[in-house]
C-alpha cells in the first residue's frame, strides 16, 4: 500500500542508517515492520508473564529436554 508520510531528514537518516537501506521507501517499511514485531513480542511476554498460556510441562521438564 502506498501511503504519504512527513518525516525530518534526520529521523529518516537514521532510520536509513539503522536499516541498511539505502532507500527511503524500503527503510520506512522495515523499521515499520520492526517496530510492530517489537510491539507483539512485548504483549506476548507480557501475557506469558500474567499466565494467559497454560502449558501442561513444568520448566524442570522443559530444561532436562534442553540437555
Amino acid at each position: 500500500m502506498r501511503i504519504t508520510v512527513d518525516v525530518d531528514e534526520a529521523t529518516l537518516k537514521s532510520i536509513m542508517q539503522l536499516t541498511g537501506e539505502k532507500k527511503k521507501s524500503p527503510a520506512i517499511s522495515k523499521a515499520v515492520v520492526e517496530y510492530v514485531n517489537r510491539k507483539k513480542a512485548r504483549e506476548f511476554g507480557r501475557l506469558m508473564r500474567e499466565g494467559a498460556f497454560d502449558y501442561p510441562v513444568t520448566n524442570e521438564e522443559v530444561e532436562k529436554r534442553d540437555v
